[in-house]
């Protein structure tokens, strides 16, 4: 095997097995700047709460008796530490691999009349990212990968009856991922080399809702999102001080990834126990293990492609809240909810996605300045769970890696105001 055909094979591992991972790596966001963070999101898809059901459910746009805007900050700070217990290559735990990311909602409902609703939403809903340390012992897996998404989101929802509404949508989302990762040099006294890969794409999908109201106290949500198919397309960016750079003058045109945001299906209910207490909860399911199979084409001399299985599985979601009017212009709020991990085994697991189990905490507070007007805030906290590693990459290319996350949470906050028309 000459000098080219090796680069290219070792370069091909480098990408499917460690840089593929790290771009199939993300997190369902539930969070948003509206009322319903403060439950955990419980009760998303029957609540009609506040105008971001056009986003939640389209068909529980009809609850809201007047057109309304809402619009809040959202912020996330990630905070990821990773404890190594064994690794081929030294160079420590990679530190906070976490940071703050700002983020935002706007979302607006306008009542056409008494049964028809249009509406619209921009925000966020999918990605996160993760920076570790450059030199890290994990470091020919991922050092840096990041894939956020921002989505517009217009709806219509329907009365049909005194019981039954429907709703739909179309959803326009744009994707960024960015992404690097350390080449071994594989010979002693040489550095490394190290690939950088950025590209947007924007894609499209569609959600549907149907809300049942069995009485004005009791209120049943179904709601669907489908899929949106991402194609990213770079020529990756390899480090010229890496020595990897002379075997391939130019059998690396293109690199082009595949990627699917999952579907998901969740249920709710919304309970009015009395004027002051209501109940809610969710039932959901999100398709993980199409999303853990991107396709893969390195585009060069010759074109390879390949759809990587990294063994991700289906989720599911479960979700209690609760608000509570303590006060005529107050409202507080809480919730727990919990997602099953996408990954079932430390040997599936990178540390390009730490994601284990995820179990949320929230609560929130809202206070009526008058009729037209309210303004709240919220505060979550994301426990992502140990998430252990257990990854034995062939040594002369990623290493062995074996450790586990000492910590992992995401705290998310938001201020949020409803302006009713």
């Amino acid at each position: 095997m000459n000098k080219k055909t090796l680069g290219m094979v070792m370069l091909l591992g480098c990408l499917i097995l460690g840089t593929g991972q790290a771009f199939a790596g993300g997190l369902w966001l539930y969070e948003q700047a509206a009322s319903d963070m403060g439950m955990a999101f419980a009760g998303r898809a029957a609540s009609g709460l506040d105008a971001s059901t056009a986003f939640g459910n389209p068909a529980a746009m009809t609850v809201l008796d007047r057109s309304q805007l809402v619009g809040g900050f959202l912020g996330i700070n990630v905070t990821s530490k990773f404890h190594v217990d064994s690794a081929t290559n030294s160079g420590g735990n990679g530190g906070d691999a976490g940071y703050f990311i700002p983020s935002g909602t706007l979302a607006y409902v306008h009542k056409v009349n008494d049964d028809l609703r249009l509406g619209i939403y921009a925000g966020s809903y999918f990605g996160l990212g993760l920076d570790y340390n450059d030199g890290w012992s994990g470091r020919y897996y991922v050092q840096d990968a990041k894939f956020l998404t921002a989505c517009i989101n217009p709806s219509i929802g329907y009365r049909l009856n005194d019981y039954l509404s429907l709703g739909g949508g179309v959803s326009v989302v744009g994707g960024k991922m960015d992404t690097k990762v350390a080449i071994n040099a594989l010979r002693p006294g040489r550095n490394d080399g190290s690939l950088k890969y950025e590209d947007m794409d924007i894609g499209y999908g569609y959600n549907l809702g149907v809300l049942l109201e069995l009485s004005k106290q009791t209120r049943l949500g179904l709601t669907y999102r489908s899929a949106v198919d991402l194609n990213f397309n770079d020529k990756p960016d390899v480090n010229k001080d890496g020595w990897i750079i002379n075997l391939l003058p130019d059998v690396l045109k293109n690199l082009s990834i595949d990627t699917t945001i999952p579907q998901d299906v969740m249920f709710s209910i919304w309970h009015q126990l009395t004027p002051e207490l209501a109940l809610c909860a969710n039932l959901g399911w999100q398709d993980w293990s199409r999303f853990g199979k991107p396709d893969i084409s390195v585009t060069g001399r010759q074109t390879r492609s390949l759809t990587a299985d990294l063994k991700y599985r289906d989720t599911y979601h479960i979700a209690l809240g609760t608000q509570y009017r303590f006060a005529p212009k107050w409202l507080a709020s809480a919730g727990v909810a919990y997602d099953t991990s996408p990954i079932d085994k430390a040997r599936n697991r990178s540390p390009s996605l730490p994601l284990d189990r995820q179990i949320r905490y929230a609560t929130g507070l809202q206070y009526e300045i008058n009729n037209d007007i309210t303004i709240g805030g919220a505060l979550e906290l994301i426990d992502a769970g140990t998430a252990r590693i257990n990854q034995e990459g062939r040594p002369l290319l990623r290493g062995e890696l074996k450790g586990k996350y000492d910590t992992n949470y995401i705290t998310v906050f938001n201020m949020h105001i409803i302006w009713k028309f």
